[in-house]
């Protein structure tokens, strides 16, 4: 199969940010080295911003493969409510992990135009959360993965 578009030239930013992905899931330590601490949540905070990133992506993939496809429109959208539950799942995981208690991390929001960090996942969170409402159901948000079918062979 071959691509219209040379491969480097194909979606450069969205490679690096897979690529960059890859790169900070091998460079973590693992579990037992590594118990949960506030640090996370700054990861957990990256890691839904990313995720918010693509699930938009994946909204205007989805709205624009549905007309000429609609079986290929209706995966999309599957993978688009996945997706959007992983992201609720992280935004959950980042308020149970534990803030951290040192000196100088107080809030200062009166330092941060755009609010407090703590309020930035929050905030990013209900307006994607705006968009999905207007386009999916809560019966949909609340399938549960397994349900999904698939076409490849196996």
């Amino acid at each position: 199969m071959t691509s219209a578009i040379p491969v480097g030239d194909a979606y450069p930013y969205l490679r690096a940010a897979s690529a960059g992905i890859r790169h900070h899931a091998r460079t973590l330590a693992p579990p037992a080295q590594h118990p949960a601490s506030a640090t996370d949540r700054a990861h957990l905070d990256v890691l839904h911003a990313h995720l918010t990133a693509l699930h938009q992506v994946l909204d205007q993939l989805a709205e624009t493969t549905r007309p000429p496809h609609p079986g290929a429109g209706r995966q999309l959208a599957t993978a688009h409510t996945r997706l959007w539950q992983a992201t609720a799942a992280v935004h959950d995981a980042f308020h149970l992990l534990p803030v951290a208690e040192e000196a100088g991390t107080e809030c200062h929001p009166e330092r941060f135009p755009e609010g407090p960090p703590i309020l930035t996942i929050c905030q990013r969170h209900l307006a994607a959360g705006h968009a999905v409402r207007r386009k999916t159901t809560p019966a949909d948000l609340n399938t549960p993965a397994s349900s999904r079918t698939t076409t490849c062979s196996q």
